[in-house]
């Protein structure tokens, strides 16, 4: 089965383009791009319109609630509202209940996602038992039952001996480790980011030097033990430095950050809507311009929507108490459009962050828009306006900061393996 999509804008993050052609599709693998991309034997045609096409976002950080929290996301309702948002590659997190620690829970995972999701699904594991930071899992057989890295999530490994073995043992099966930089005891109890604004709240707050000190605290046991690592959401400029000399003195180490924290800020807590409360907490504009040009340069690596889903009742409490996180996947994509659309950000940097960095850090021949690379893709209308209603998102949980606000950019299919999996109404 052969498709030419014609009359598309193509956008190459590699190549770090955008060109208008044709893109031809072979067995789900992209044979042709651009003039090389002959119609002559096509069996399907799809004119793109002059829309943009490009590489399925690759998202890593997703949460799943099953086991144990199903009523608040399957792999189904990920799967689909993945889709719907152009996110072809979907790469979860282990903070399930019971945590993903065992090679048979990730097995079940693996075999329950293949079933029911219409995207690529890829399981990270826990790094230590239970997410406690006391003990290491069994890296080896959690690795070979398709483990795509190791991370605790927001659950600091606190004894640095136990960090510094489970990245010593890591670098020894080639392992990637993810973290999340913070201060546990600074961060302990905060639901805003210190400063004036969260004192005239009267909410509890972390000073951003707790990510600095986390992230340095971790760079140093990186440099110890020479592990693959990567800081899963970095979101203040206090940290920035640290990052940059690591990657300057070759260690392997890479970044991400989240959509929320590079299109929202503090000032958004202000009337106490707890669908803003994230985790780490929003930061200072500063921050936030200051995260935009980390992305734009590189020294972040990836953009993530860091999909988070909460029932009702855990929400619906006072802000302090109510819990952290929003989804995200079918609203990444609108999001960034808000940063191409302030001239912040270019397509092909955006695509850079959301689809070829992570394949690449994760070993995945995705992400491109280039012959022999996997037929995963979107299109999209970058122009779209539409008003955010978060009771049509396809995710059971609603929970997203968006709700009611005037966005950009709506998804008109996404293809994996060349098959089309989601197709605009």
């Amino acid at each position: 089965m052969k498709t030419l999509l014609t009359n598309a804008r193509l956008i190459d993050p590699e190549a770090g383009t955008e060109t208008t052609g044709s893109l031809l599709i072979e067995d789900g693998i992209i044979t042709a791009v651009g003039s090389e991309a002959d119609p002559h034997g096509a069996d399907k045609q799809i004119d793109c319109q002059g829309k943009c096409l490009a590489p399925g976002i690759i998202d890593i950080g997703v949460k799943i609630g099953e086991p144990g929290e199903r009523h608040k996301e399957s792999y189904r309702t990920a799967g689909l509202a993945a889709a719907a948002g152009g996110v072809t590659t979907m790469v979860t997190r282990p903070d399930t209940t019971p945590a993903m620690d065992t090679p048979e829970a990730l097995s079940f995972a693996n075999r329950r996602a293949s079933e029911v999701a219409p995207v690529n699904v890829l399981q990270m594991a826990a790094l230590t038992k239970g997410r406690d930071g006391r003990e290491m899992v069994e890296m080896g057989f959690m690795k070979d039952a398709g483990a795509v890295g190791f991370t605790d999530c927001d659950h600091v490994i606190r004894d640095p001996k136990v960090f510094s073995r489970a990245l010593t043992y890591a670098r020894s099966l080639n392992a990637l480790v993810m973290a999340h930089p913070q201060e546990p005891d600074l961060s302990k109890g905060a639901a805003v980011t210190s400063g004036k604004f969260a004192s005239l709240r009267g909410l509890p707050g972390v000073s951003p030097m707790a990510e600095r000190m986390g992230l340095e605290r971790d760079l140093a046991l990186v440099e110890m033990s020479k592990a693959r690592y990567h800081a899963d959401c970095l979101s203040t400029s206090a940290a920035l430095p640290a990052l940059k000399r690591a990657k300057e003195a070759g260690l392997d180490v890479t970044a991400g950050t989240s959509i929320h924290h590079l299109t929202l800020n503090e000032f958004d807590v202000d009337d106490y809507r707890t669908f803003f409360k994230l985790k780490p907490p929003l930061r200072s504009e500063d921050d936030r311009k200051a995260m935009i040009a980390a992305v734009a340069s590189g020294l972040i690596d990836t953009l993530s929507s860091f999909h988070t889903p909460q029932d009702e009742e855990s929400k619906r409490l006072p802000y302090e108490e109510a819990a952290s996180g929003a989804v995200g996947l079918e609203t990444l994509l609108p999001a960034a459009m808000r940063l191409y659309h302030s001239g912040d950000l270019t397509l092909p940097q955006l695509w850079r962050a959301m689809s070829l960095a992570p394949a690449r850090r994760l070993g995945l021949a995705a992400g491109r828009l280039t012959a022999g690379a996997p037929a995963d893709l979107v299109l999209f209308d970058p122009d779209a306006p539409f008003v955010m209603d978060r009771f049509r998102l396809r995710s059971k949980s609603k929970n997203t900061p968006y709700d009611g606000a005037r966005m950009q950019g709506k998804v008109l299919m996404s293809f994996v393996a060349g098959q089309p999996v989601f197709q605009k109404d």
